[in-house]
């Protein structure tokens, strides 16, 4: 990308889209084309096209969606798969529409089968059922992954498709009900050291297994892919290192500062027993994540707490 291109950023103000942001604007570029939700809906096909006929992006990120954690995704499985299609189906047709020169599809780690050998290759997609929590948002990324290969197929676009891990950093959500589980897990054990609580209840056993990248690495990623990568084949993007949602729990509970217990409550969710990333294809290429997971809970942590009145 020259520096002087012309960027669009779909979700721009998620907590993924302002670290790309960040990111590509330290690498000098500047030339960005960013609409709030307020100002385009993305799900409205009419909108799409007049903000592609006003602007003409030369490339377009794609890190708009409709996202939560477990209960969100079970709770609003119409909305998630409703809104998420539509999003990727109009930005997708008008990138090709308006011939932009690259785009990139971030998609997700819940793409993969529930019970996918570990670590996930990106050959394991479609290879077997879905975790049924997250069905309707995987189903919705996954139909974007086969839009921009079926583009690339028909038109001889270049739209390539990036499949992420579990993500966090700054501008997380931090609603209890329908944030994911690190974000969530920040917010309890923060406010029962403030209110002196005896412990903190975390969902499931805390045996299942997770892999997080913090979203600066992603954004690093993204544009290293952007300038490195050309294949229509998924690529994973993760740091390849699980822990159990146990030791994240004891994690977080010592950077906060916490000092109470953690109780597990089993009679709700894990989820998936095990996701983690098999990244050998993009550390090939020569990527690999930076942000030790302790260093990035504890910037994220800091974060959280400078804008704990908006997280309230």
């Amino acid at each position: 990308m020259e520096k002087d291109a012309k960027i669009y950023i779909a979700g721009h103000n998620g907590m993924v889209g302002s670290a790309l942001h960040r990111k590509l604007a330290e690498s000098g570029y500047h030339n960005f084309v960013l609409r709030s939700s307020r100002e385009v809906d993305l799900r409205d096909q009419q909108a799409v096209a007049r903000l592609f006929d006003e602007t003409r992006p030369d490339f377009v990120f794609i890190a708009a969606a409709r996202v939560g954690g477990i209960h969100a995704n079970n709770t609003y499985r119409a909305q998630f798969i409703y809104d998420n299609l539509s999003i990727y189906a109009n930005l997708i047709h008008q990138s090709y529409i308006h011939r932009v020169t690259k785009l990139a599809f971030l998609a997700s780690s819940s793409i993969y089968p529930k019970l996918a050998p570990q670590p996930m290759s990106e050959e394991a997609l479609l290879t077997g059922p879905l975790e049924h929590t997250h069905e309707p948002y995987a189903i919705a990324k996954i139909a974007g992954i086969r839009m921009c290969q079926a583009y690339n197929h028909e038109y001889g676009c270049n739209f390539i498709s990036l499949v992420p891990t579990n993500l966090y950093g700054p501008n997380d959500h931090y609603d209890l009900q329908n944030a994911h589980v690190l974000p969530s897990l920040i917010r309890k054990f923060h406010e029962a050291r403030i209110n002196r609580q005896p412990f903190v209840e975390v969902w499931g056993t805390g045996n299942a297994r997770r892999e997080f990248l913090h979203v600066d690495d992603l954004a690093e990623a993204c544009l290293f892919l952007m300038e490195n990568y050309d294949s229509p084949e998924i690529i994973n993007v993760g740091s390849g290192e699980d822990l159990t949602i146990r030791h994240l729990a004891e994690t977080i509970s010592k950077v906060v500062g916490y000092e109470g217990g953690i109780r597990f409550n089993h009679e709700k969710p894990d989820g998936p027993p095990r996701k983690l990333m098999d990244t050998g294809r993009i550390n090939r290429l020569g990527w690999k994540f930076r942000i030790d997971l302790e260093e990035g809970i504890r910037n994220v942590y800091q974060d959280f707490l400078e804008h704990r009145q908006q997280h309230s």
